[in-house]
């Protein structure tokens, strides 16, 4: 009984821990060496007598772990897993550090004090300690084999002496020291892009010197641009890259329009966003003489101009994406290119790779061929255009697009049910004004013209993959890996608290199950919740060459073909299917599956800019409205409070636990949910909820908000006990 006292102890005491964390540095520096208490304590500089007994306490601690062995009476071994993985490290906002790797199934917990001056998204080779009993994976950072990035954005700080630069970036905790000789005119409250210069690796902080002075925190310009800082992307075109964008051609030679099919005299249009200036995807139609319908899917043939091996094609590979942001699109290629050169214009002769296919009524297909073609576009469609034409019948060729929607609707029809996933969420918009400032939201939500484009684009790039999957050489995909059970079975477990339910019990019964949850949901206070958390529990889609099928879309094969001048993976496509349809059989040099995980670690960094920017735009919407009410819905729960969706404009803030001071709370992860220790009052995911905004930090994108007792409607009370604040 004293042993299981005294282990109890030192797993409750907290010196142990932090001194058990020191100690096993210093075996994993010497790991085939022998240390009895003496020499660790001589080592870690201890000579009080109640410390160093504290040292004889951690390695009893350490041995129960089953981190180091006592080979002798006293003397201790690190029980060392031999075992290194490379990894990217994943922090937290709240300092917690992970590294994720192929080569380990579950994440490896990072202390603060072993990431070695490891940053966020750095790739790092980690050295795996023995599995303790009680905890999870751990390891320590031994090698940074490739920095993420060495620049961030973030406010100088300066006095007489020396500046301190702090990083936007959560994730980053440490301040860099910046040397006056190295400020280049920056001044105290500026907004820059610092770049690391030297990081001892003996010192906390790492020096560095301003490159970029971005103007001042708030500002509409400085902070996108430090936006797309923070995510590691780049925001402007350098000169050779401009400059190889100027010296291309726009006029189409005759010999190349000889080499092609020619769409120019059959009817041919692009529907695309009202604000759209890059038009990659056109739509052609005719009725055969055997009384099918041929539709072609026309991409802008981005590879006819952008070659191997020239700066355009390093910055597009090294790019990947364009960036969608609030108030701008930063492009993939120059706009020389993606809104001139490349994009289907209407009126003018266009260089295209197309995907033609024959289809009768029932949308089933027939025929179809692959191949380089010139069109000339009849008319530039927005998706309200089209819209208008499909709910009144009425329009320019209204005739023509209402037949491409009937059969655009069948290929709809017929991928539900082969168990296709039908997420529609809705998409938040700002009107901006002149200066950028949001004044005023609307919410977009998909209808039947962006179906109709939808369709054809799955079409054209599922049967693309299909021919590319018979090649036999390596191939780029899409793929999307089944759910992982446990996420589905915390779903549904989630669900039930709403009175719904999930079949997990096949693919096709899951499908069904969640498209049928997502219908009922439509409207009512949990919909986006329960949308948010259905596609969580989703594996995400990624670029491989390994197919193993598209499970969300029910394609057994996928790929992207579509969208050359906003994403690279199109233009590796467009390029392979050139190569098969040639019969060009020589090997090339091109790392594909390399360039798809780029790509792929590109396209998340995109979509959190993105993010990002709408968050930037959701405080500095709110900053003119504190002290106001609004009804919200909880759409998160933390450790440190839960997030509130505001119902009229779809902001969201956060209720910090510590102004709920009707009782002591304590976060619930099992149920989503944070439960008062004394009321067991809970605050659930999708519950309604009344929400005052007390505080916005625009800079930091973050919007403070206070519960509003339900019971004064007058008089706002948060949930302070019998405290009640002043109107």
């Amino acid at each position: 009984m004293k042993n299981k006292n005294t282990k109890n102890n030192q797993n409750n005491n907290p010196s142990i821990k932090i001194l058990s964390d020191k100690i096993l540095q210093i075996f994993s520096k010497n790991p085939t060496k022998l240390y009895n208490y003496k020499q660790i304590a001589s080592a870690l500089k201890i000579s009080e007598a109640a410390q160093r007994e504290l040292v004889r306490q951690s390695l009893i601690y350490l041995s129960q772990e089953n981190l180091i062995k006592e080979q002798y009476q006293g003397k201790y071994k690190i029980l060392s897993t031999k075992t290194y993985i490379t990894g990217k490290v994943d922090v937290s906002r709240r300092g917690y550090a992970y590294v994720l790797s192929d080569e380990s199934s579950e994440p490896v917990f990072i202390s603060p004090r072993n990431l070695h001056n490891a940053l966020h998204g750095d790739t790092v080779k980690i050295q795996l300690y023995a599995s303790r009993k009680s905890r999870q994976n751990e390891g320590e950072v031994i090698q940074i084999l490739k920095r993420a990035r060495t620049s961030f954005a973030g406010i100088i700080e300066r006095n007489r002496k020396f500046a301190f630069f702090m990083p936007d970036d959560l994730r980053i905790p440490y301040d860099i020291f910046i040397p006056l000789s190295n400020l280049n005119g920056a001044r105290s409250g500026d907004k820059v892009i610092v770049s690391i210069t030297e990081w001892n690796p003996d010192s906390k902080n790492p020096t560095g010197e301003v490159i970029r002075i971005l103007g001042k925190p708030g500002e509409n310009e400085t902070e996108m641009h430090a936006i797309m800082v923070e995510f590691g992307l780049p925001y402007e075109f350098g000169n050779d890259v401009l400059k190889d964008a100027e010296s291309i051609a726009e006029k189409i030679a005759e010999n190349e329009i000889k080499k092609r099919r020619d769409f120019r005299n059959i009817l041919t249009f692009t529907i695309d966003p009202e604000d759209a200036k890059d038009f990659d995807d056109a739509i052609s139609f005719r009725i055969l003489e055997n009384g099918n319908t041929e539709i072609g899917v026309h991409i802008a043939d981005v590879t006819h101009y952008v070659k191997p091996g020239s700066v355009l094609e390093e910055e597009a590979q090294e790019r990947a994406t364009s960036v969608y942001l609030v108030d701008r699109v930063v492009p993939m290629l120059p706009e020389r290119l993606s809104n001139e050169i490349c994009s289907l214009q209407p009126l003018k002769d266009k260089l295209c790779f197309s995907a033609v296919f024959e289809m009768n009524e029932n949308a089933e297909i027939l025929n179809e061929w692959f191949g380089k073609t010139i069109i000339n576009s009849n008319r530039r469609f927005n998706y309200e255009e089209v819209q208008t034409i499909i709910e009144t019948g009425d329009g320019e060729l209204a005739t023509e697009i209402l037949h491409v929607h009937k059969l655009a609707t069948g290929l709809r029809s017929a991928r539900f049910k082969k168990g296709a996933f039908n997420f529609e969420s809705t998409e938040v918009k700002f009107r901006l004004d002149e200066a950028g400032k949001p004044i005023g939201v609307y919410f977009k939500t998909a209808k039947e013209s962006n179906h109709l484009i939808e369709e054809f684009m799955l079409l054209a790039n599922r049967k693309v993959a299909q021919l590319l999957s018979k090649s036999g050489q390596k191939s780029v995909y899409r793929v999307h890996d089944e759910p992982n059970p446990e996420k589905i079975g915390n779903f549904s477990g989630f669900v039930k608290k709403f009175g719904y339910s999930i079949d997990a019990n096949s693919s096709r019964n899951l499908s069904k199950s969640i498209n049928s949850l997502i219908a009922n949901v439509q409207g009512k206070p949990e919909q986006n919740v329960i949308e948010s958390l259905a596609i969580r529990a989703m594996a995400k889609a990624e670029y491989t060459t390994e197919n193993i099928g598209h499970y969300g879309l029910a394609f057994e094969f996928y790929t992207h073909f579509t969208s050359p001048i906003r994403r690279y993976p199109d233009m590796m496509v467009h390029r392979l299917l050139e190569k098969y349809l040639t019969k060009n059989r020589e090997t090339d040099s091109v790392n594909y599956e390399w360039q798809c995980k780029h790509s792929s670690d590109m396209e998340q960094r995109a979509a959190q800019a993105e993010r990002a920017s709408v968050k930037y735009k959701q405080a500095e919407f709110l900053s003119d409205k504190i002290g106001q009410v609004f009804e919200g819905v909880i759409s998160g729960v933390t450790d440190w409070g839960f997030f509130v969706e505001l119902v009229e404009n779809k902001c969201e803030g956060l209720v910090h636990i510590k102004t709920l001071l009707d009782d002591f709370y304590y976060f619930d992860e099992d149920n989503y949910c944070i439960i008062g220790k004394t009321t067991q009052r809970k605050f659930v995911l999708g519950d309604k909820v009344k929400v005052e905004v007390v505080k916005v930090n625009i800079s930091k994108k973050q919007i403070d908000m206070e519960l509003v007792s339900e019971n004064q409607e007058e008089v706002n009370v948060p949930y302070r006990g019998n405290k009640k604040r002043n109107k």
